[in-house]
């Protein structure tokens, strides 16, 4: 029995997938003002790195080493020539899709997490555009096996909903929001009310990732941010619910990207609590739905190697997670999802195991594969 047969006949897709944008995407794509300061590629110390204007640099082997043995990374494959050409070859691409046994993907951006950060709202602007267009045609030249997602800085509500129906124009499924917005007010403010009904109307969800905010402050070792990571998405997810986004806008569709699921359960009944026991001295809106139904209901999760979020996904709303397997991230489950998945999926009833590998990611997008 092959590997893409082990959990037959379902082929999973991955509802995050990357890509790592090669070295001409900002530059042969941006506009022409920002050209000379488009992020670019440089080797140093034999390293390959994306370096960003008045930003960073990021060493793009070291993020982009699914398969590899995680005591190699940084000391091998440092460069283009060394990592998966599925990155940024869609060819490639489905090969490694193969590989992996997986039928499609859903693809978000590696450096365009990176961007979400910057603080020249202008300059993120045109490099997420610049981004888009690189994408269009990575995803076009197989739109039933690759879909994209697209960007934009929020530098306004106006602007944002010309760009959602710009991402809608130009076949991408969604869209990926920077974690804190480019305006005055945050996302909760009653003056987005015109981008969400633009959502639904579009039939765009928006999706948050982690590790796109500002300021992150990590406490310990470095090694503890990747806790962190789940109390971003919670954040998000209680700013939406509390200010009433989803009572204005109960078709809007929330999803947070790579943060687990395993604790959904607990912050739900945590949700309820604090709106039952707080929220006369904390306010908040008064909501039509319990917390926690608004979470079952309008939040989507995505995640790769959790084996808490299938043992209790009757504790929660199945509909409402999707499987992915982060290639080619270092945290990625390829090549060896089909394995992974065997295991972790067995006590799953058939319904609930196609709904998260396959259907709900294939309803919520509306895409065409199989």
């Amino acid at each position: 029995m092959s590997q893409a047969e082990t959990i037959a006949p379902i082929r999973p897709i991955s509802a995050d997938s990357h890509v790592c944008e090669p070295p001409n995407c900002f530059i042969d794509n941006i506009e022409p003002a920002y050209r000379a300061d488009a992020p670019r590629v440089e080797r140093h110390d034999g390293v390959d790195k994306y370096i960003i204007k008045d930003f960073a640099s990021i060493a793009m082997p070291l993020v982009a080493a699914a398969g590899r043995d995680p005591r190699e990374v940084g000391a091998k494959y440092t460069t283009y020539d060394e990592m998966w050409a599925g990155g940024w070859d869609p060819k490639a691409r489905l090969g490694d899709q193969d590989r992996d046994g997986v039928a499609a993907e859903v693809i978000y951006p590696t450096i365009g997490m990176a961007l979400c950060a910057l603080a020249d709202d202008d300059y993120k602007q045109a490099c997420m555009w610049a981004y888009n267009r690189w994408l269009q045609e990575f995803v076009s030249s197989s739109p039933d096996r690759l879909y994209g997602i697209g960007q934009t800085a929020v530098r306004s509500v106006p602007e944002a909903i010309e760009d959602f129906r710009r991402i809608k124009e130009m076949g991408f499924k969604g869209v990926m929001l920077p974690a804190v917005p480019a305006t005055e007010e945050d996302y909760d403010h009653t003056s987005f009310a015109p981008l969400w009904s633009a959502a639904v109307e579009l039939g765009l969800p928006i999706s948050f990732h982690i590790l796109t905010g500002k300021g992150e402050v990590n406490r310990g070792p470095a090694i503890n941010m990747w806790n962190g990571v789940m109390r971003g998405v919670q954040d998000i997810i209680g700013m939406f619910i509390f200010s009433g986004v989803f009572d204005r806008h109960p078709k809007l569709k929330l999803v947070c990207v790579e943060g687990d699921a395993g604790w959904v359960p607990h912050f739900a009944h945590r949700l309820d609590h604090i709106y039952n026991r707080h929220r006369y001295v904390k306010k908040c809106k008064e909501l039509s739905r319990l917390p926690s139904e608004q979470l079952f209901e309008n939040v989507f999760l995505t995640f790769q190697d959790d084996l808490v979020a299938f043992q209790v996904a009757h504790l929660l709303n199945p509909k409402r997670l999707m499987w992915a397997n982060d290639f080619p991230h270092n945290d990625s489950t390829w090549p060896n999802s089909q394995k992974l998945l065997a295991e972790q999926t067995k006590d799953l009833s058939g319904e609930n195991k196609r709904s998260i590998l396959r259907d709900n990611v294939r309803e919520l997008y509306s895409l065409t594969c199989n």
